[in-house]
């Protein structure tokens, strides 16, 4: 092209850049719309269905939608609606209580009877650093509760202990997996049951590390060290750098047997593998007698567990009195931090064990029973009380394992809007993953724009991908948004990178 040509083309761009600029000063949410539209009408964006809202988290129309009345899979964006739940029914400040009591006379120092740990509903009994801190999550000594527990009761004079240690998790009904959920699940850390007693979010961590030389078995560690599973150890390690076979496990459930198998190469710096344990109260009170016998008390009997069964229960969604408390003499509590601060592990993190407990203890505190229908039943009437419609969700569980579940943009929208307009706006942001900074998404956004203008839950479940949450434009303006994705057959790290476009277009607009 002759030089003329070019310099003509130029300023051909030069005035086409400065009428879009007028425009973009006339009607930003057009353009805006326009640059969105153009990532959704990608090759692989078009192989997903795609539900989007974004709009003025003070209210106004949107500045674009696309499906946004639609019902998602919404994955762990669940959570934001068990966190707001569970935020407007207990409140900020709302903490939870475990506590020891003698089911006997205590003479001598000698409990002549069993000893009852009682589950209060703490999602944190645990060695978790609160608050929230995106580079601590466990103190190095796991059983850091249970021994706070043991000196109380030591401390008070009890030497013996003639009975067992009870695990007591009768607060919830026990009916630890919520529908939907599926089955590969429940093996997993992340899967683990619900219970009103759990400690280290029930579950344990198997470090597997190369064994002594070719072909021997690779070195197990469990922890915490109880003897709460039967392991079975089939490894081998490889002298190759690649091995024929990769690590795996299988829990067996109601038997406490946990097979391992696999190769492990020898060059391998060790993986590590997260095990939910299926009778939590029993875990619980394996690890109390533990911390006891530590702490130099004597304990004659042994550790077991204690639900209530959902068959002894008259109605699961609401009971017109409140439940009969354990008896018995209390010689130790621990009181759980502030729920502010669990909501922030949970949903930085995004704990499913923790969302299902608060979801359990709202029908537990509103409507006398703490079970997943009870906690849905009040769900239902505080999300109509936000300005939900009954058909813009539909809600099985409060961690979002549950594939039932259902939601929608605009109906999330609205929850985000009435959330950040409450009282409780400063916890119910500051629980929130913030983009390139914390949480899930603490690595996401980091080079772009948004970095540190997100706050937002994520969502992740096989060809589910979510973020829902708000954005501070370049200009200020706070944004409400959630985008869900759903039924993808590319790469979760395709569609994951098309959202995140999305948002940091939103976050540029003028």
């Amino acid at each position: 092209m002759p030089r003329i040509a070019l310099r003509a083309a130029s300023a051909a761009l030069v005035f086409l850049s400065f009428s879009l600029g007028v425009l973009a000063a006339d009607d930003p949410p057009r353009l805006l719309g326009d640059r969105i539209q153009a990532i959704l009408e990608r090759p692989a964006a078009q192989r997903a269905s795609w539900g989007v809202l974004i709009a003025d988290s003070s209210g106004g129309e949107p500045l674009f939608e696309y499906n946004a009345q639609k019902l998602f899979v919404p994955a762990s964006n669940a959570k934001l609606y068990a966190s707001a739940l569970a935020l407007a029914r207990l409140g900020p400040d709302a903490v939870f209580e475990t506590r020891l009591l003698a089911q006997g006379p205590v003479e001598g120092g000698v409990l002549k009877g069993d000893l009852a740990l009682v589950g209060g509903g703490d999602p944190n009994l645990s060695a978790r650093h609160l608050p929230y801190h995106p580079k601590l999550e466990f103190r190095k000594d796991l059983l850091e509760p249970m021994r706070e527990l043991a000196r109380q009761l030591a401390a008070g004079g009890v030497r013996v202990i003639e009975g067992d240690v009870v695990g007591d998790a009768s607060r919830y009904v026990w009916d630890p997996y919520p529908p939907g959920w599926s089955l590969e699940d429940v093996s997993w850390g992340y899967g683990a049951p619900v219970s009103a007693l759990a400690f280290n979010d029930n579950k344990v961590k198997v470090r597997i590390r190369p064994g002594s030389g070719p072909n021997a078995p690779a070195q197990l560690k469990i922890e915490p060290p109880l003897d709460y599973f039967n392991v079975r150890n089939l490894t081998r390690t490889a002298s190759t750098r690649f091995v024929a076979r990769r690590l795996d496990l299988r829990v067996h459930p109601g038997q406490r047997r946990l097979d391992v198998w696999g190769q492990i190469s020898q060059r391998s710096p060790g993986r590590d593998m997260e095990v939910a344990v299926d009778d939590p109260a029993v875990f619980a009170a394996l690890a109390l007698r533990q911390a006891l016998i530590d702490e130099g008390v004597e304990v004659r009997g042994g550790a077991r567990g204690r639900y209530l069964e959902t068959y002894a229960v008259d109605d699961l969604k609401a009971l017109s009195s409140p439940a009969v408390e354990p008896a018995g003499r209390e010689l130790a509590k621990r009181q759980s931090a502030p729920l502010s601060q669990i909501l922030q592990a949970l949903n930085k993190d995004s704990h499913n064990l923790h969302a299902e407990m608060l979801l359990r203890e709202v029908g537990y505190q509103r409507r006398n029973v703490g079970s997943v229908e009870a906690g849905v039943e009040e769900m239902r009437d505080f999300l109509k009380e936000v300005g939900l419609t009954p058909w813009e969700f539909y809600i099985e569980d409060g961690s979002g394992l549950s594939r039932k579940n259902l939601v929608s943009p605009e109906g999330t929208v609205k929850l985000l809007r009435a959330m950040g307009a409450s009282e409780n706006r400063e916890v119910w942001l500051d629980a929130l993953p913030v983009a390139g900074e914390d949480g899930t998404l603490d690595w996401r956004f980091s080079k772009t724009v948004a970095k540190g203008r997100i706050r937002a839950k994520t969502g992740t479940l096989s060809h589910v991908t979510a973020l829902a949450g708000y954005a501070t434009t370049l200009d200020g303006r706070e944004l409400a948004f959630a985008v869900f994705v759903n039924n993808f057959g590319v790469s979760t790290s395709y569609i994951r990178n098309l959202l995140d476009e999305i948002l940091v277009e939103a976050v540029s607009a003028p």
